[in-house]
């Protein structure tokens, strides 16, 4: 697509956007989640873990332990086993717990509604905070980006970055806030069904006119 400028990319980023929603309308999270606070673990196993591994995971782990003080009591070892198969278990447990802990002694045992709240709670970054403000708060303060968000964006050209803020950053430059919430739906599903990390499927992609990544015959 040779040099572009950068009014050039937003309205190649608005025909993108357009083209997705009509494939991928009103998807949201695939998390399973009957509280915030579920939503907040759920998020945070969901690291390096496919969503529907996730929610197997939590079907039994939300019998055992219901809120933030179940988890601050429990130890870290017995977090550790049942969130085993999520990979990076022990991290993992260890940022439930201590994140836990955090919102029975600091928040009441709420989960925070703020960017600045919950980047302050263990194991919570941009990516996360996101997530729980937008699916449950209704709040969109930035742009999801996960590893797919990532890859799908930098293949597209509309970041020059792989570095989930920075590549956030550029987003949210590029697409008006209203969009915001969208651009994290789509691009998160485009990445899961056409997009994939080692072959993406081009021939199938309805936007590959528009992406200077694909593979055209």
């Amino acid at each position: 697509m040779g040099t572009e400028s950068f009014l050039e990319k937003k309205s190649r980023a608005q025909k993108i956007l357009k083209a997705l929603k009509k494939n991928y309308p009103s998807r949201g999270t695939a998390l399973r989640f009957e509280s915030n606070f579920q939503l907040l673990v759920s998020v945070i196993l969901s690291a390096q873990c496919t969503d529907s591994r996730v929610n197997m995971i939590t079907k039994e782990l939300f019998k055992k332990l219901k809120a933030p003080k179940d988890f601050a009591l429990i130890s870290q070892d017995e977090i550790e086993k049942m969130v085993y198969s999520t990979g990076f278990y022990r991290a993992k447990a260890r940022n439930i717990k201590a994140m836990a802990k955090k919102l029975v002694s600091d928040f009441g045992s709420r989960v925070p509604d703020t960017m600045g709240e919950l980047l302050s709670l263990q194991g919570v970054a941009r990516k996360t905070a996101n997530v729980v403000l937008q699916e449950g708060f209704g709040k969109t303060e930035g742009i999801v980006v996960d590893t797919h968000i990532k890859r799908v964006s930098h293949r597209l050209g509309l970041t020059s970055t792989i570095n989930p803020e920075k590549a956030e950053k550029e987003l949210m430059e590029i697409f008006p806030k209203k969009e915001w919430r969208n651009v994290g739906d789509v691009f998160i599903w485009h990445g899961r069904k056409v997009c994939f990390a080692r072959k993406p499927s081009c021939e199938k992609c309805s936007i590959k006119e528009l992406c200077p990544s694909a593979f055209l015959p």
